[in-house]
């Protein structure tokens, strides 16, 4: 039996968001690496690509879900927040990348890895994918406007009149 009110949106459970988005990007880009025979995009769809999409859905969701709920909300429209937020992920995530970039192959252990030159394009994409989704999902599980109610008013005595 379900528990949602007839046509209430849909709810937003976060762990199911944080699953999906680790999961669609990693396949996807799994396939796409199996396909083409790249080994290195395999092994970044499960690891920078998969797990930036899930973080980043996990920290969105979480802030989303804990917003106060407004009676009278100024509502900017469901594609032009989500897209707000996904240019917003991916710049931050740009920065992440282009720092472990530069600072990454300092490391001993990872000074002839190609994964950190990698990161400057994973990162934002995922994250801005991640973001602009999550934003979608969580702006439609919310109603868009209270219900109004109709003003019942009195029946008025015949012969009166306002």
């Amino acid at each position: 039996m379900s528990k949602k009110a007839p046509g209430a949106p849909p709810p937003f459970v976060l762990w199911r968001e944080v699953l999906v988005a680790y999961l669609m990007p990693a396949v996807t880009a799994g396939l796409g690496g199996a396909a083409t025979r790249q080994q290195q995009l395999v092994v970044a769809a499960l690891t920078t690509i998969g797990g930036t999409s899930a973080l980043v859905a996990a920290a969105l969701g979480a802030v989303l879900r804990r917003r106060p709920v407004r009676i009278r909300p100024v509502r900017t429209p469901r594609a032009v927040a989500a897209a707000i937020l996904g240019l917003a992920a991916a710049a931050l995530g740009l920065a992440v990348g282009l720092a472990a970039a530069r600072w990454l192959p300092h490391v001993p252990a990872l000074a002839d890895s190609p994964w950190p030159k990698r990161l400057p394009v994973d990162l934002p994409v995922s994250a801005a994918i991640a973001a602009t989704i999550t934003t979608w999902r969580w702006r439609g599980s919310r109603r868009t406007r209270e219900p109004q109610h109709r003003l019942h008013t009195a029946p008025r005595p015949e012969g009166q009149t306002s």
